[in-house]
């Protein structure tokens, strides 16, 4: 066997050189470059990845191509068996999984990595139920008239996805793409490709060469590229706003589809009847902090009751500051490290911006320490800033970090109006025991996602997507697979048709 292809990726838990997935074998870059991925706890490498480039993009787009005719004439159930056979075989490896995941992103095993690994089985299992459901309509055009409605799938989807749950958002790619009887090529985050490609290999266990093909590099190098790819019928992106765009410009040069899941900026509205512990626990839930608040559903900005505001946040402190920050491996650490050295210094950047703003009130947290066990890694303190003004760029643009800002009100309108005011409507979050106030703000928020009660995450079979500048399209339900990786046919067929002679 050479030294630039193989069966399996990986030869242990962590790989000191890792491979991609092109065509049914484990390949390095055309051009033998490689990329560095660090463990952001410890600010050491960990591993190699191959850099791959627009020739490995060809590569990887020409082998879905070939096997697309195949893959997309096998029966729907039959392509959801090999979703479950999948899932199964994730749920068998989700310590490997999630110790992986906790390495390469800096997510805390029992709070972040475990349950990450556990949800992508899940997804698997969601999908592969849902291939019977692949099914079109008839339209009653009269009794001699068969018109009716199917769902095909579009071809070749090329799919890019962040590091910050990297394993559950490429298996939002992979489980509803290849369901719907397309192949895929997904780029992987160069910060956190392990776990990838980890379920890649999973996945090829089961699915025939060229189904799957998951790529690493640069998004420059190898990302751009497949956007461009003329043979790429869908567009499926995760990621920042501004990458986004770009995503979506490559797409109009040639009409492909797009689904795009983008960033956020959401309020969390807290109604004066809610002061209460729960409510913190669901208000830190919904911040992620126990995610270094690297999600684009993240809660912050915290609408406060001017009746409650000095209170609630009296609680918030005393319940973040027991949340223990360190080693993402370690069982009884709540908040592990952000992701990389660029994305630490720009948090730092915010909070030093909050900590000399004449109208902003430091409520706990603050900058890193320079000394001590945190200062080894990219540690980000959880803070929050108490504010007037929904108008100063903490409160408006998104940070990726663990940086909250707290802002009071009295009337719902102004609240909502506040909560609106933004470019960003991915997620939402409302807090209090009046439903009639609950309903009439979950409806008036201009967000996608809207969580009344509870700020836990996504679960197979919310419709889950953003308004705005947050994206298009919808991931984790039928719907969302139907309408971002399924096109619609109509066939309208004459019944009446004279007999032939003779």
């Amino acid at each position: 066997m050479s030294t630039t292809e193989q069966t399996r990726p990986v030869g242990s838990r962590v790989p000191n050189h890792a491979r991609m997935l092109i065509d049914g074998a484990w390949v390095d870059s055309a051009s033998g470059a490689n990329l560095m991925v660090e463990n952001p706890a410890r600010r050491t490498a960990i591993a190699s990845i191959p850099r791959g480039a627009k020739e490995d993009v060809d590569r990887a787009v020409q082998a879905a191509h070939k096997a697309f005719p195949a893959w997309s004439k096998v029966p729907p159930r039959q392509r959801g068996r090999l979703l479950l056979r999948i899932a199964e075989a994730i749920e068998a490896r989700i310590e490997e999984l999630a110790r992986i995941i906790a390495e390469e992103t800096g997510n805390a095993l029992r709070t972040q990595a475990r349950p990450e690994a556990t949800l992508t089985a899940d997804i698997f299992r969601y999908f592969g139920g849902l291939a019977g459901e692949l099914k079109g309509e008839t339209i009653p055009l009269g009794e001699n008239v068969l018109s009716y409605t199917r769902r095909e799938p579009l071809g070749v989807v090329g799919a890019i996805i962040p590091w910050n749950a990297p394993v559950l958002l490429g298996a939002l790619k992979i489980a509803p793409a290849l369901c719907a009887g397309n192949t895929l090529v997904l780029k992987a985050a160069e910060d956190a490709p392990l776990g990838v490609l980890l379920m890649a290999e999973v996945c090829q266990e089961f699915l025939p060469p060229g189904v799957l093909n998951v790529l690493t590099g640069l998004g420059e190098e190898c990302g751009g590229p497949l956007a461009q790819n003329p043979i790429i019928q869908k567009l499926s992106f995760t990621g920042s706003t501004e990458v986004g765009k770009i995503i979506m410009r490559a797409a109009a040069e040639r009409i492909v589809p797009v689904s795009l899941e983008l960033g956020g900026k959401s309020p969390s509205i807290v109604y004066p009847d809610a002061d209460e512990d729960w409510v913190v626990d669901g208000v830190i839930s919904g911040m992620r902090f126990t995610r270094q608040s690297q999600s684009c559903t993240a809660g912050s900005r915290l609408f406060l009751h001017q009746d409650i505001f000095d209170s609630f946040l009296g609680k918030l402190t005393t319940k973040v500051q027991a949340l223990k920050l360190g080693d993402p491996l370690d069982e009884s650490t709540d908040i592990g490290s952000i992701i990389n050295e660029k994305q630490f210094r720009k948090i730092c950047g915010y909070v030093d911006e909050g900590l000399n703003r004449k109208d902003a009130r430091l409520v706990f947290g603050g900058l890193p320490p320079k000394d001590g066990p945190l200062s080894q890694g990219y540690f980000a303190i959880p803070t929050v800033f108490a504010d007037t003004s929904n108008d100063w760029r903490l409160a408006r643009e998104e940070i990726f970090g663990p940086v909250l800002v707290a802002i009071p009100w009295t009337d719902e309108a102004d609240a909502i109006r506040m909560a609106n005011d933004s470019h960003y409507g991915l997620a939402a979050y409302v807090w209090t025991h009046e439903i009639g106030s609950a309903l009439r703000a979950a409806h008036a928020i201009e967000s996608g996602w809207v969580q009344v009660n509870q700020g836990l995450g996504q679960q197979p079979g919310h419709s889950y997507g953003g308004y705005k500048q947050s994206g298009i399209g919808r991931e984790f339900s039928l719907e969302g697979m139907l309408d971002s990786f399924t096109q619609r046919k109509n066939v309208t067929v004459n019944m009446n048709v004279p007999r032939r002679a003779g």
